[in-house]
């Protein structure tokens, strides 16, 4: 393959100085304009372009973002991505991304490879087991070596940064509140994330919601043998007639097993979920759920941290809320 025509070379094939041509082509009024077409027409044969790299040391940015996402099981991220990949283009930034599969020990690796790489700013839902075990020593080390991050959707964490995503809390307080007032009396939460900030919080909303003069109903385990135990015995003994399920693994699996044990929905059992809205539409019959907006969120998100990277914020660090909707199908009808 051919090289790439440098500005030496340019320069040199023109007989003048670099720092003309390079001023040339940035149109600088001080070279003439019979040198700058020269060097443009020049350019233009060789199919010229600046090299990045040396184009952002004089600015002191990359122009690359890094980002990283928990997994790729879940649609949600890759709709979050999208929005993060949008904005970035019409900022004319690039984007790297990288997959922590909710692993720790992998999550570390890729914060230090961006610490000793050249990126302008860090956005990042956080690990799991990162969550799980509170281990954010690595996400401050970001910190030190003064590269901005934003956290997004997984933000509920004690870790001092830039965070967009949606209010947890709220959203399942208001849900449970619309099952309260079509007259649901035994409200059920299913959840694989409770351990999580998000699942926490979510739970959180839910009890707000009910108060302390209901009994709660809450199957939760990471594990999905355990989960389904745990759900089964909602829906068929303590007969709960309504379900707020908090993530995509507990909604289906609430709507499986309503199926197995022969529970009307939604006249014995109204459910409520998180699930993308493409599937909810396919289900039978269709699942009212959360809209999390993802490609909002991840609009939102690179909004945030170009902000921080051009100095556009004030120094404390910020907390966006993206507002959702409950999309209401025939579950809840």
């Amino acid at each position: 393959m051919k090289n790439r025509i440098t500005l030496k070379e340019l320069a040199r094939l023109l007989n003048v100085s670099v720092s003309t041509v390079s001023k040339a082509l940035n149109d600088s009024p001080e070279i003439s304009p019979k040198t700058v077409e020269r060097v443009k027409e020049l350019a233009a044969l060789h199919k010229y372009r600046p090299n990045p790299t040396a184009v952002n040391l004089k600015s002191s940015k990359s122009g690359t973002i890094g980002v990283i996402i928990p997994n790729i099981s879940n649609s949600f991220f890759a709709n979050v991505l999208s929005g993060i990949e949008a904005e970035a283009q019409k900022k004319g930034i690039q984007v790297m991304t990288y997959i922590s599969n909710e692993s720790l020990e992998r999550e570390k690796q890729i914060v230090e490879h961006l610490t000793s790489g050249f990126v302008d700013g860090v956005l990042i839902a956080v690990a799991e087991e990162t969550q799980r075990q509170k281990n954010y020593d690595h996400l401050k080390s970001i910190i030190d070596y003064n590269i901005p991050v934003v956290l997004y959707d997984r933000i509920d964490l004690e870790f001092t940064a830039d965070k967009v995503g949606i209010d947890d809390r709220k959203v399942f307080f208001d849900a449970a509140q619309l099952l309260q007032e079509r007259g649901r009396k035994k409200i059920g939460i299913a959840t694989s994330i409770h351990h999580m900030g998000v699942g926490k919080e979510r739970i959180a909303g839910y009890r707000d919601a009910l108060g302390r003069e209901n009994p709660y109903y809450i199957a939760n385990s990471a594990k999905m043998d355990s989960l389904r135990e745990k759900v089964t015995n909602l829906l068929v003994n303590e007969k709960v007639d309504a379900m707020l399920c908090s993530d995509y693994s507990s909604t289906l699996m609430t709507y499986r097993l309503a199926y197995e044990h022969g529970i009307k929905i939604p006249s014995q059992l109204q459910v409520i979920g998180f699930i993308n809205g493409s599937l909810a539409g396919y289900l039978t019959p269709s699942i009212s759920y959360i809209d999390q907006v993802p490609e909002v969120i991840g609009a939102g998100a690179m909004e945030v941290l170009l902000n921080r990277i051009n100095g556009k914020m004030e120094k404390p660090k910020i907390k966006k809320i993206i507002e959702t909707e409950l999309i209401e199908m025939e579950s809840t009808k």
